[in-house]
């Protein structure tokens, strides 16, 4: 009875192997792959894909942008893939393997259908039913063991491609910001109210104008984001981001083309009301362009807005002979691009109101000032009181005539010293161009000394050496200049005095790295007696120091 059971084990075993390695095995590993490679595609063509997202939601964040396909999706795909192939395989095994051969040789009947009349062949039929199953169970354990290694290896292969995916993106995002660090590009808000850091500018999709703020090498793509609408927005510089309208991720509002890519230089313009401040910084911007029509100096509006307050401004001065005062609180910045051979600068020049210095509280409100990079100082020295004090008869009625500031030099700088320390916390890196305003009032007065050598001295001898010796102490450098803006403003302006009137400007711009000091030339105090460390040298009687325009 054991020898006709070895025997029969023995059939069904020699069954089963020839109908796993002949048959069953390979068909329902070839029915898995084909069924992994049909998953992942879209399961029907034209139809949306349940698998996929929703943009804005595969993230969670609600950027208007497909998560790249190697971040998430692909994952997705070949796992629903490899589900799907390992049902198929076994949905083969339970379906034809079983409820359909095996099933038929228990119950004796032919695969047309037929029942099998004769009794030795069902006989037969039911002897093979056993092998039959068990070689087809163990087909479809091989081809599910196999199917897995495969798709083991394919997703080693998976993970190298999301590494070197993110990789890339990591490393794009790291030479930017390495770039960006080097060139110390620190994006600024220009606008009032604000004034905030911009790590990263909100960009809107030209096609739908729905805005991105993460436009940058990441999860959404490593060189380009798609858009919901289907437009395809570059994520780095190089892939043409800087085409795309930036936006103030804080205000919404809309930032200079050159904003992300170009070094930012923060002028700030500090006197008191009426000292000058509006009419100077129009003489310094013509005075810019009158450079760029004799050098190889290129300055150009950063935005239609600041073209069109430029406009303005000039406009105003073509009419009158003062510009009106500066209102409307916090002041939004006046932007240039000036370049020079290969580096550009992004010049924020920005025009306080003389209110704004009046106490310290006010002082602190100015929110740009952390940012500051250099300083112009606008002395009005006729508004200080120890110069008025020097004036006599027409004298007097001659500075009255020119409208002083209520606020003297040396008050509005004791006023911004503490609190620009305060705000930046690097005032002793920092330079100041002092420019004294009215030059051509102060030329006319005989109750004063001659301004026409070292402007140091003069004020010293005016009464306000306490100012020189503060700003010789509390800044890095600092440069003295002389202007008549009403020389190099509204009609009748003349070339040689415009371009005087920029050189405070361009002297800031050369301590940023930008070339424009050979335009300018040397610093006339540099080489003579040493005042310290940090700062301009001091020069002998004969030498001048005074800056005139």
């Amino acid at each position: 009875m054991n020898t006709v059971a070895q025997y029969l084990l023995g059939f069904v075993a020699l069954i089963a192997a020839a109908v796993c390695f002949g048959n069953a095995l390979w068909q329902l590993l070839a029915q898995g792959v084909r069924a992994v490679c049909s998953a992942l595609g879209p399961r029907q063509e034209g139809r949306p894909d349940t698998r996929i997202p929703d943009v804005g939601g595969g993230a969670g964040d609600g950027e208007p942008a497909e998560l790249a396909y190697w971040w998430r999706q692909m994952w997705v795909d070949s796992a629903t893939a490899g589900g799907f192939g390992f049902r198929v395989i076994w949905l083969g095994f339970t379906g034809r393997w079983t409820r359909h051969t095996t099933a038929r040789l228990f119950r004796g009947i032919r695969s047309n259908g037929i029942p099998e009349r004769n009794s030795f062949v069902q006989l037969g039929m039911w002897l093979v039913a056993p092998g039959t199953f068990l070689g087809a169970l163990v087909g479809a354990t091989l081809a599910t063991v196999f199917l897995a290694l495969a798709l083991a290896v394919f997703a080693v292969l998976l993970g190298l491609v999301w590494l070197g995916a993110a990789g890339t993106a990591l490393v794009l995002r790291g030479v930017e910001r390495g770039w960006a660090t080097a060139l110390r590009i620190r994006v600024k808000c220009p606008y009032p109210g604000c004034y905030r850091p911009v790590p990263l500018a909100v960009h809107r999709c030209p096609g739908c104008r729905e805005p991105h703020a993460r436009l940058r090498p990441g999860r959404y793509g490593a060189l380009r984001h798609m858009c919901s609408c289907g437009q395809r927005l570059g994520a780095t510089r190089l892939a043409g981001r800087g085409r795309l309208t930036a936006l103030c991720p804080h205000c919404d509002q809309v930032l200079p083309d050159a904003v992300g890519t170009t070094r930012v230089v923060h002028a700030p313009l500090v006197g008191g009301t009426s000292s000058g401040k509006t009419m100077l910084m129009a003489a310094m911007v013509e005075g810019l362009h009158a450079w760029s029509r004799r050098s190889g100096l290129r300055v150009e509006y950063a935005s239609t807005d600041d073209r069109q307050t430029a406009n303005s401004l000039n406009q105003e001065l073509q009419r009158a002979t003062w510009a009106h005062a500066t209102t409307g609180g916090q002041p939004r910045a006046f932007m240039l691009t000036v370049t020079l051979g290969r580096r550009r600068r992004l010049l924020y020049l920005y025009d306080p109101m003389g209110e704004s210095l009046e106490d310290a509280e006010r002082v602190r409100a100015q929110h740009y000032l952390a940012h500051t990079d250099g300083v112009v100082l606008v002395a009005d020295v006729l508004a200080e009181p120890t110069v008025r004090t020097k004036l006599s008869g027409a004298d007097a009625d001659r500075a009255t005539a020119a409208r002083p500031s209520p606020q003297g030099p040396w008050e509005t700088y004791q006023r911004l010293a503490g609190e620009l320390s305060a705000l930046t916390g690097r005032r002793g890196r920092m330079s100041v161009a002092t420019v004294v305003t009215k030059r051509d009032v102060l030329d006319q007065l005989d109750s004063l000394p001659v301004a026409g050598a070292r402007i140091d001295t003069w004020l010293t001898e005016i009464g306000l050496g306490g100012l020189v010796r503060a700003l010789g102490h509390d800044f890095r450098a600092d440069r003295y200049w002389a202007v008549s803006a009403h020389a190099a403003t509204g009609a009748g302006s003349l070339d040689s005095e415009q371009r005087r009137a920029a050189e405070p400007v361009l002297w800031l711009l050369a301590a940023s790295g930008l070339r424009t000091g050979r335009l300018i030339g040397p610093d006339p105090a540099a080489g003579s007696g040493a005042k310290g460390a940090k700062g301009s040298k001091e020069k002998s009687p004969g030498e001048k120091r005074f800056d005139t325009v």
